[in-house]
């Protein structure tokens, strides 16, 4: 086994484990969540087909579900694919489905399948962002729309490139990646994608909320 494949492992071990306390914590900044609701629905319509990549325990999906065709949502977390299943059937939400898989490795899931595709609080969290920003691009029809809101700690005081790598160690946290606002928009160019918006949702300034667009064929 790589070190990368460990690392991916040994994630999915946290979020399985951290799942069910994940899906009762409160959202952190309530109106600047709004807000970020508000734009993405802006982006689609009730025609689309869209992805959440790492939903997580399906928030997100469940509430885009309305507005569209069909959510899919995307989690590498069996335990969190689990709870969002059962808050879809418990809401009564049909056109939203729950898949366990990366996006970056096997998804079940052809070339230029979505309208949109969504990673909230996801980037930072990811070992190899690279490879998964070329697969949502691949994912994306042409003149699709990328939305992503990821936390960036560069600039912050705290010395987290020290810190993370050993709450991590003894199991207390998952990867993640100390990044900047610019790396991000940078990250997102590099793999096609264009129109690439940094939009102030009100929010906590160390989250950056983009919105990118794959170019029409």
């Amino acid at each position: 086994m790589n070190a990368l494949t460990d690392g991916r492992h040994r994630d999915v071990r946290f979020w399985d484990k951290y799942a069910a306390k994940y899906s009762r914590q409160p959202v952190a900044d309530p109106n600047a969540f709004e807000r970020k609701i508000a734009i993405t629905r802006s982006l689609l319509r009730p025609t689309d087909h869209i992805l959440d990549v790492g939903c997580g325990t399906g928030s997100l999906s469940l509430r885009l579900a309305p507005f569209v065709a069909h959510a899919y949502g995307l989690d590498y977390s069996r335990a969190m694919v689990d709870i969002a299943r059962e808050k879809a059937r418990t809401l009564g939400v049909p056109n939203a489905s729950f898949e366990v898989g990366a996006a970056d490795g096997p998804a079940p899931f052809q070339p230029a399948s979505f309208d949109a595709i969504t990673a909230y609080s996801l980037l930072h969290l990811v070992l190899e962002r690279g490879p998964l920003l070329l697969q949502i691009h691949r994912l994306l029809k042409p003149g699709g729309c990328f939305v992503s809101s990821t936390a960036c700690l560069a600039h912050l005081r705290v010395p987290y490139r020290q810190i993370l790598p050993l709450v991590r160690l003894v199991g207390l946290a998952p990867n993640v990646a100390v990044l900047s606002a610019v790396q991000v928009e940078s990250e997102i160019r590099a793999a096609g994608f264009t129109d690439v918006q940094l939009i102030d949702v009100g929010g906590k300034p160390e989250v950056a909320f983009i919105v990118a667009k794959k170019p029409d064929a």
